[in-house]
């Protein structure tokens, strides 16, 4: 095979690699927004009823739980670690601006009306 049509092949190759991280990426936007939501509501019913706003045994148990779907997906249990420690560091400041009465500092916007392409 002629050197230009391996390379015709590795660009074709690159557009359908490129076209698939980028409705992984999709993806991860919508499920993100999704997990705020559900930890900005969180934020909300622990600010309403004064429980602490970390669980340090919740945490444990995640970061187990993310380590080990890691492992089995042949994925690195330190990045799925890392990836959850962000996501808690942001939670908790969240949570303490919640309860500290703070207006604005939610991610997610609140409406009743959903994006069409939302999953």
């Amino acid at each position: 095979m002629p050197k230009d049509d391996d390379t015709e092949r590795a660009r074709s190759l690159l557009a359908d690699m490129r076209a698939s991280i980028d409705n992984i990426d999709a993806a991860i936007v919508y499920m993100l927004t999704e997990r705020f939501r559900c930890t900005e509501t969180v934020s909300r019913l622990k600010a309403e009823h004064d429980l602490p706003s970390a669980d340090l045994v919740r945490e444990a148990e995640q970061a187990d739980r993310l380590r080990g779907l890691a492992s089995e997906a042949g994925f690195s249990p330190d990045f799925a670690e890392a990836y959850l420690r962000f996501v808690i560091d942001h939670v908790m400041r969240h949570h303490d601006a919640i309860a500290a009465g703070e207006t604005g500092v939610d991610l997610v916007r609140r409406s009743e009306h959903h994006h069409p392409n939302a999953i």
